[in-house]
């Protein structure tokens, strides 16, 4: 009858770990949501659903090494900074610095990667000096897209009396460009140079702006957020250490 008793009460107070040896399963990893706005090639969001590029494996490395699964959301970036700040967004790679983040966010230490913001224009107009020859020019731009603050400020200067055109892919942004809807197309090199690829065009005449780091971004609504900063930290030093590739660029 004693025996009948203690078993039971000792299987309730066998550690979790032992359980789950016990029965031959290890715990899932807790998920984390990880936000991200449409970048092709570095990440975007494939035909059947699935999020693809080296951004979206890279992310996806991080967090399993330190001990998390990724969940990718595809979001317009005023979304995804809200998400961020309301804590339903947990990571986001992107660049670091957003004066809307700051007081909701904390950025891990190390550099991803890089992007490039351009202004781009046909091979037969001359390079604009900045910023005086845009004064009354049409700028192209990808819809749900953030610029970095100067860009933005660039944008807004009433004095630039600026006339702005938004459209939702890049390809259809150079096809604009192509079509004389637009005397400048301010985009990201990476998905812009995907799309004139992918379209068979020409190269552009560029203009170079600015170049952005990319590193992981945690919402300070998350659980132990700064114990998450420091797990993910110490898992890019494990996997530099083991001489894995982890700069996208």
């Amino acid at each position: 009858m004693l025996k009948k008793f203690l078993l039971p009460l000792a299987s309730t107070l066998l550690p979790a770990s032992f359980g789950h040896a016990m029965s031959g399963t290890s715990p899932s990893p807790q998920q984390l949501d990880v936000g991200y706005y449409e970048f092709p090639p570095y990440i975007f969001t494939d035909d059947d659903g699935s999020t693809q590029g080296l951004g979206a494996e890279l992310v996806r490395k991080l967090l399993r090494q330190a001990g998390y699964r990724a969940e990718l959301h595809s979001l317009p970036s005023a979304r995804l900074y809200q998400s961020l700040q309301d804590g339903s967004i947990q990571v986001w790679a992107g660049a670091p610095g957003k004066p809307e983040l700051a007081d909701s966010t904390l950025e891990c230490a190390h550099t991803l990667g890089h992007v490039e913001l351009n202004l781009y224009r046909l091979a037969t107009r001359p390079a604009p000096r900045l910023p005086q020859d845009l004064v009354g020019k049409r700028i192209i731009l990808i819809s749900g897209y953030s610029y970095w603050r100067p860009a933005t400020e660039l944008l807004d200067d009433p004095a630039l009396k600026l006339e702005v055109h938004r459209t939702s892919t890049h390809a259809a942004a150079l096809q604009m460009l192509l079509r004389d809807r637009g005397d400048y197309l301010l985009d990201y090199q990476a998905p812009v140079e995907q799309a004139r690829r992918d379209a068979g065009m020409p190269p552009l005449a560029t203009t170079a702006l600015f170049r952005l780091p990319l590193k992981l971004i945690l919402s300070r609504r998350t659980p132990d957020a700064e114990q998450l900063r420091q797990r993910l930290d110490h898992a890019y030093e494990e996997l530099h250490s083991a001489g894995e590739r982890l700069e996208l660029n």
